[in-house]
């Protein structure tokens, strides 16, 4: 048999892509081709002989034992993971819509990929525990948002230098009916030139169309690697408001990819929300915008985009909702008497926020304000927490907001007070301070959120006090799990018993993140980023790290898994998770997270038990 077409197809099938030549071909020589007829109605699983189902060509349906309709499969996806992950048969039935071609993974092989390969085992174990009510499914939309820009991008893009006059930069741009145009010098990207340049720049200025293109582009452009995904171009394109997108590596142009490309990849557009806020001429119809968050959060979890992945959806929504509550409430106010930078603190900074996230914010200005500014500040602020209220980001009960005076500071006010924290470091304190050390500047001058980050970040690495009673925050709250790994329950608001998946699973991880992040200087703010920079900088192990972002991943999907349940329910929106509602394999899964998360406290006392 030829495996030369196998290879290729696997090369384009996620996890597969993410494989090194010798492993795929070695994949290749053991795949066992099967037809499947329409006329067989369904595929018979052989129980002695379990193996991995890639799907070739052809289109299935994933059928639960009602005959209720739980998916449609075609090309380029897999299923029966579940009995090589398990051992167990799903309930769930696969029927043959149209004749097709399978390769089968025998379970020698797929084992051997998952134990030499870890981002192949990682992906279909977050498949299986995130997707466990539908065991075998593997929903196109995943298979959307995990796709390389390699295979969404142009690779054959047109472009000039920037000597090029303006008139022939739009002759080129209309010959090839193109709306932007890369500018590069000796092959290295160093601008980009859009339709809007030409109506901004050069049109509505006047400008003498024979002026070089360098004096109209816009410079040092946003770009991604061909290695990056559709994911991630979403998100940048969606965050910055961008529609052109030039793919580089090294500097090297090497592809382009636009929204409309991104669009042809999905029927559903999350960055529709993002264009409908910057439309909005006042709160109400802010306000109706955001009323469809929950669907587009429903969405996603249908698709089953990854929980991290909708965290960072959330927060590039609340963000832009932020951006525009400032510019509404200066129609008003006026232009700020000074430089001033709005900050985000806690899950908006981490950017994992979920539905029904409270919010907690603060303004650093760049001097110290007058009375005058003082007011204009704070009826800035005012304006912008009540209308992010009133969107569904709830109001601090803390009161960690920009429009409380406390938190409305100049420069050398916040550096005062974080260097208070650090120098008399109390344990009430520290606990309630520690979230403003998750800060990351939102709207305004970014450079003097940088700045404070920076003093915030040298101070802390060097107070070992600081550090002693971060770790002891740290630990004081454990994982809700008692001897024999029995459930521990408290009870929300409702005194509804159930496990704390926020105050005893997530919130430990992010504490731990966060020590680890100001031990080793990191200006990483998320989780998952602040755990590679700590294993980078050696204060904690390849294994550690891995299994805390794991552990990290599986606890948010059931938070989201759950939030979902409850908003289709109409209950009441919480991070209380009764355990008995899932099924035995997610609780036994469930439970090994929380038992890595004792382990990494374990490991904070042994690194910081000197000073504890």
């Amino acid at each position: 048999m030829d495996l030369a077409p196998v290879i290729q197809f696997l090369s384009q099938t996620v996890p597969f892509d993410g494989l090194p030549r010798a492993a795929l071909e070695q994949c290749a020589g053991r795949i066992e081709i099967a037809y499947a007829s329409r006329r067989d109605k369904r595929i018979e699983f052989d129980s002695d002989n379990p193996c991995l189902y890639v799907i070739a060509s052809g289109v299935f349906e994933l059928r639960d034992n009602d005959g209720e309709l739980l998916a449609r499969l075609d090309s380029h996806q897999c299923f029966g993971f579940r009995a090589l992950l398990t051992g167990e048969q799903t309930d769930a039935e696969i029927h043959i819509i149209e004749d097709g071609l399978l390769y089968l993974i025998p379970l020698a092989t797929f084992d051997d990929l998952r134990h030499r390969h870890r981002e192949f085992e990682r992906f279909f174990n977050r498949q299986h525990g995130q997707r466990i009510r539908l065991g075998v499914r593997y929903d196109n939309h995943r298979h959307t948002n995990a796709m390389r820009l390699s295979k969404v991008m142009s690779a054959k893009v047109v472009s000039c230098g920037g000597d090029t006059s303006v008139a022939e930069a739009a002759r080129l741009m209309s010959q090839h009916r193109i709306s932007c145009l890369p500018v590069t010098a000796e092959g290295q990207l160093v601008g980009i030139l859009t339709d809007r340049d030409l109506r901004n720049r050069v049109l509505a200025k006047a400008v003498d169309p024979e002026v070089a293109v360098k004096q109209v582009m816009t410079a040092s452009p946003r770009c991604l690697t061909s290695q990056e995904t559709w994911f991630d171009a979403q998100l940048l394109m969606t965050r910055f408001n961008i529609h052109h997108l030039p793919i580089t590596e090294q500097g090297q142009l090497k592809g382009l990819v636009t929204s409309n490309d991104l669009m042809r990849q999905l029927d559903s557009d999350p960055a529709l929300i993002i264009k409908q806020l910057n439309r909005c001429q006042d709160q109400e119809q802010l306000v109706q915008v955001m009323d469809g968050v929950p669907n587009l959060v429903k969405s996603l979890v249908a698709a089953e985009v990854s929980a991290e992945q909708v965290g960072r959806l959330l927060t590039a929504i609340s963000d832009r909702l932020t951006e525009r509550l400032i510019a509404l409430a200066q129609q008003t106010l006026g232009e700020a008497p000074m430089d001033w930078c709005w900050l985000a603190f806690g899950s908006q900074a981490r950017m994992d926020q979920v539905i029904g996230s409270d919010q907690d914010n603060g303004l650093l200005l760049a001097g110290e304000p007058n009375e005058s500014q003082r007011r204009y500040f704070l009826a800035l602020a005012e304006s912008v927490c009540i209308g992010l209220d009133r969107c569904g980001f709830v109001l601090c009960k803390g009161e960690i907001m920009a429009m409380n005076p406390k938190w409305c500071r100049s420069l050398q006010g916040w550096q005062q007070q974080f260097r208070h924290w650090m120098s008399e470091p109390e344990p009430k304190a520290v606990m309630h301070s520690s979230i403003f050390f998750d800060i990351r500047g939102v709207a305004g001058d970014i450079e003097l959120a940088r700045r404070l980050q920076r003093q915030v970040l040298e101070q802390a690495q060097h107070s070992e006090f600081f550090l002693a009673y971060l770790a002891q925050n740290c630990v004081s709250r454990r994982p809700p799990l008692g001897f024999f790994r029995q459930w521990v329950l408290d009870k929300d608001g409702e005194q509804k018993a159930g496990v704390d998946l926020k105050h005893r699973g997530l919130a430990i991880i992010n504490d731990i993140g966060r020590l680890y992040a100001l031990a080793c200087g990191s200006d990483e703010v998320e989780t998952p980023k602040r755990l590679r920079a700590a294993m980078e900088a050696g204060l904690l192990t390849r294994k550690d790290a891995l299994n805390l972002a794991d552990a990290l991943e599986f606890i948010r999907a059931q938070r989201l898994d759950n939030q979902h349940r409850q908003w289709l329910a109409g209950d009441r929106i919480s991070n209380y998770l009764e355990p008995k509602s899932l099924s035995q394999l997610v609780r036994h899964q469930l439970k090994d997270a929380f038992v890595v998360l004792g382990q990494a406290q374990d490991g904070v006392k042994l690194k910081f038990g000197k000073q504890l």
